[in-house]
């Protein structure tokens, strides 16, 4: 439902009486949900808005903040919570568990869950209905990866032999719908790119508590029988004094005595053990704490600028520090002495490094200011990311003809218009350059400094005077609607480029090639013709600067299959590479991996399946 990217048509928000509708919705809806779930989910003094998406399914959230709730059909009736509603209440649905997070990757690729690929629960599953909302998690990892809706019932699936479809995959971990929020946080250190794994924080704590478990067993059977060979206390049986009251009292102050004895000696004896449990997890948590600090001080001298903030924590943390941190290392917050994001971001500013609020609505930190005259920042050298450099040399050891076929580069580029160029002249930028996202971001908010246009009261909306108003909202605001006076910062840079001239520019080794627009994807199409053959075609790759010809002799010799090439009806100089066989998968595969052609680059469309 949400493979492709999307963008809300419209944005509004709730009335009173329409939030009360759609709590009393989600109560019904979710009956494993207390009303302090449905607070933590929608809190009741914040603003809830609405989006409306072009496939007519509605998204809810709290204003500024994350999207919380779905609903399928836009009527009330399929409401269903996102993973990171998910994330602040695990148990709001029943769950499936994987056999293991290798079946993550299949879930958060797009595909519906199989019954083959959950772990049985050893009394089995609990019984449950056709249609019935449920979520999906990886065993060791709490935090739910995706939700759907069951495609049979319990009795159904028994009577198929716990075989097909077992939930049809509406949302998860990576789509569309996660990428509308900003930020796109992941809830632990598990969530990974391409697949979800348990959660290593719960994993050390576990391992943590049952070695000390183990300490503790093994020194209450030694201390235990110690004890009682050194004391002589006699073994007392039952058969021996069942009907005699004397002897039940005696065996009460035998028992009683020798767990006073057991307790004292195994508070000498397993405390030099304990002790150095302890100082190793603070020795860890030290060093946590000195990696944390060290991220957050790369981050606000590489990553953030001043005209970034106020930043919230948790994109602070999504998107810079995480991003800061050394190549195969899990941070995690938990782990350190802080235990919480906001707790260690207020120890920042109580040192003075950042000015800080809380944000009552959000619940969260907002970072207002960084101090950069603060002695730390100016102790700290930054490391440079050596990365990428050795990624070119790795690639410059490869063969000329790999090196030949992978050396791609796309990038969105920008151009001034009719509307900013006062806004670019200003600045003394020039109008005829070509821009990169970023840059031409730069230029508007130079703008903003030179005509110290942030609102001094609240530092997270830019005042709008009249050449900037001009430039963002002229020609686009009906007639009798009032222009706006001010505008959020984080909304500016999106609103500044939808002004500006779009381009992209194709780098393939020496030739280069830049275009008026927006990139146009490769098409990769698998249909049927006569006799039930399957036949694949492909179209578009001139835009990556790819020859036809050429792609259509080497996918004869990769498929074992014949090709051949065709002039598209009314597109000069564009080409059709037709392929015999249904070959959709490989070919997409062999574009990405030999030539380098980004994966949001391609469409694959099979009209093969029924």
């Amino acid at each position: 439902m949400f493979k492709k990217p999307i963008e809300a048509k419209a944005l509004q928000r709730l009335s009173g009486a329409d939030r009360k509708k759609l709590r009393r919705t989600i109560k019904e809806r979710f009956p494993l949900a207390s009303d302090a779930d449905i607070d933590t989910i929608l809190p009741l003094k914040a603003e809830i808005t609405v989006a409306k998406l072009p496939n007519r399914v509605c998204v809810y959230g709290v204003e500024g903040g994350l999207p919380l709730l779905f609903d399928v059909d836009g009527r009330g009736n399929d409401i269903f919570p996102t993973v990171y509603a998910l994330w602040m209440v695990p148990e709001l649905l029943p769950a499936f568990v994987l056999k293991g997070g290798e079946v993550s990757r299949f879930v958060i690729g797009g595909a519906d869950l199989m019954f083959p690929g959950i772990s049985i629960p050893s009394e089995g599953f609990p019984s449950f209905l056709a249609a019935q909302p449920w979520a999906v998690k990886v065993p060791g990892n709490a935090a739910p990866i995706a939700v759907g809706t069951t495609m049979m019932s319990s009795t159904e699936a028994l009577k198929a032999g716990l075989r097909g479809k077992a939930l049809r995959v509406l949302h998860y971990y990576r789509d569309s719908l996660w990428e509308l929020a900003e930020g796109c946080y992941v809830p632990n250190g598990g969530f990974l790119e391409d697949i979800v794994i348990e959660d290593p924080a719960l994993n050390a704590t576990s391992h943590t508590s049952d070695a000390l478990g183990n300490i503790l067993n093994d020194a209450l059977d030694t201390v235990s029988d110690n004890n009682m060979q050194h004391l002589n206390i006699p073994s007392v049986h039952p058969e021996e004094d069942n009907d005699s009251l004397h002897g039940d009292s005696r065996r009460d102050d035998f028992g009683e005595m020798a767990a006073d004895i057991i307790r004292l000696n195994v508070s000498e004896s397993v405390s030099a053990e304990v002790q150095n449990e302890v100082k190793d997890h603070l020795a860890q948590s030290n060093e946590i704490d000195s990696l944390l600090d060290k991220c957050l001080l790369q981050a606000f001298h590489m990553t953030v600028k001043d005209k970034d903030l106020p930043l919230s924590g948790s994109i602070l943390w999504s998107n810079h520090v995480l991003a800061c941190r050394p190549a195969g290392i899990t941070l995690d917050i938990k782990r350190s002495s802080h235990k919480k994001l906001s707790k260690w971001l207020q120890s920042k500013s109580s040192a003075g490094l950042i000015s800080a609020k809380e944000d009552k609505h959000k619940k969260e930190i907002i970072v207002l200011s960084v101090n950069r005259a603060h002695p730390d920042y100016i102790s700290f050298k930054p490391e440079k990311r050596v990365t990428d450099v050795v990624d070119q040399k790795a690639d410059s050891s490869a063969g000329d003809t790999h090196q030949s076929k992978s050396q791609l580069e796309v990038v969105e580029l920008y151009k001034s218009s009719a509307h900013v160029n006062l806004i670019f002249s200003s600045v003394g930028a020039d109008t005829g350059k070509y821009y990169t996202a970023s840059e031409s971001s730069d230029v508007v908010f130079r703008y903003i400094e030179r005509e110290n246009l942030t609102n001094p009261l609240n530092k997270a909306m830019v005042i709008l005077d009249a050449t900037l108003c001009d430039a963002l909202f002229k020609g686009s605001i009906k007639k009798g609607v009032m222009y706006p006076t001010e505008i959020q910062k984080k909304e500016l840079g999106a609103t500044f480029l939808n002004r500006m001239q779009a381009f992209h520019r194709v780098c393939r080794d020496n030739e280069v090639a830049i275009r008026k627009g927006s990139i146009r994807p490769i098409q990769i199409m698998a249909e049927r013709r006569q006799g039930n053959k399957k036949v694949t075609r492909v179209s578009g790759v001139e835009y990556f600067l790819l020859d036809a010809e050429s792609l259509a002799s080497e996918l004869q010799k990769k498929f074992a299959c014949s090709t051949s090439i065709s002039e598209l009806p009314g597109k000069k100089g564009q080409y059709e590479v037709l392929v015999q066989g249904g070959v959709i998968d490989d070919l997409a595969k062999h574009l990405v991996d030999d030539y380098g052609v980004p994966k949001r680059y391609i469409e694959v469309l099979d009209k093969t399946r029924k």
